[in-house]
């Protein structure tokens, strides 16, 4: 294999790399808000997180074709039946790290804020929220690089983003192409990876436990 393709279609790649990433941040959007419900709610009912959990977790065994195939005769090809997709998956690694995150914060912490005099709203965005945010980010970017390794399957049914270049390569037989779009969907996870990587380090928790060593 040969660089040829990346090196004559740079402007391409690019293209189709800020695309896939596009989709992949949109997904996400799209994904928090309900992992957020979802983990407050089997944080707040202990009846419901088991359920919670146990579904999501059957979801993500569904393999990612046959949720694509199941969707396409009611939502099309292209983005749509795409993000639908990506939104499912996110909710295994948001939704847990969610559950983990806020469960994990010391009881006698949050005790002591209420006793300050502050309101249940203020004690979750002043103390809890805060103090669970670097298991949150964390299942933020293992949903995120998830969520940029499935995108490609959009290159299947006519949607956008770096699966185009890689599956119009292997079509044609052309392992130049293929390698193109491989080196630009690696590069394009380990630079979220990493960028997130350094968001957890920089969160007030985890500068505090840095202090204190």
């Amino acid at each position: 294999m040969s660089l040829q393709y990346l090196r004559q279609n740079w402007d391409d790649v690019i293209a189709r790399t800020i695309e896939h990433l596009q989709i992949s941040l949109l997904a996400l959007a799209l994904a928090l808000p309900i992992a957020i419900l979802l983990g407050i709610l089997a944080v707040r009912f202990a009846s419901l997180r088991f359920s919670i959990l146990a579904v999501i977790g059957v979801l993500y065994t569904v393999p990612s074709l046959v949720v694509l195939v199941f969707l396409i005769p009611s939502q099309g090809i292209g983005n749509r039946p795409i993000l639908i997709m990506l939104v499912m998956y996110a909710q295994l690694f948001l939704v847990r790290n969610i559950v983990a995150g806020l469960r994990g914060v010391d009881p006698a912490t949050l005790e002591a804020a209420w006793g300050v005099g502050m309101t249940g709203t203020q004690v979750f965005r002043r103390v809890w929220l805060p103090l669970a945010l670097p298991v949150i980010i964390a299942g933020i970017r293992i949903a995120l690089v998830t969520i940029i390794g499935l995108a490609v399957f959009g290159g299947l049914i006519s949607g956008g983003g770096l699966g185009r270049i890689l599956f119009e390569g292997i079509a044609r037989d052309y392992p130049s192409m293929v390698l193109a779009g491989i080196i630009a969907i690696t590069a394009l996870s380990l630079v979220v990876d990493l960028t997130l990587r350094g968001l957890e380090r920089f969160t007030p928790v985890s500068r505090a436990l840095r202090s204190t060593r």
